[in-house]
């Protein structure tokens, strides 16, 4: 929808993101988790989720993982995104909890209000 300026009006919408911090080798029923966590959200009916790799982290533990090659880090940061209405996401977070105890993983949450808009092309 175009505004009389001929630029699209974008609607935002109060959305929240939830992040979800993952070694790149934690298995859940010996697949990584983090795609076990991308196809619950999926079958969950959630708009969309997406993994990202880091390239360099320190966690709790002050082990610094590095994406380096004469380092040769086995596990990698992973951080799983998930934009999404607040009711789909308290849902998801029950799932989430029984995907995490069921692998024994250790996990960081984090957990914030955004605002968000889709744009799509012709419209």
């Amino acid at each position: 929808m175009s505004n009389n300026s001929g630029f699209m009006d974008i609607r935002f919408e109060k959305k929240v993101r939830l992040r979800m911090y993952v070694g790149e080798q934690v298995k859940y029923h010996h697949r990584p988790l983090y795609e076990a966590v991308i196809a619950r959200a999926r079958d969950e009916g959630l708009a969309g989720a997406t993994v990202f790799r880091g390239i360099l982290s320190f966690g709790m533990s002050g082990r610094v993982h590095s994406s380096k090659i004469l380092e040769l880090s086995q596990d990698l940061p992973m951080v799983i995104e998930i934009v999404e209405g607040e009711a789909k996401i308290e849902g998801f977070l029950r799932v989430l909890a029984a995907l995490v105890e069921e692998s024994e993983a250790h996990v960081h949450l984090t957990r914030e209000a955004v605002e968000s808009a889709v744009v799509r092309q012709g419209e």
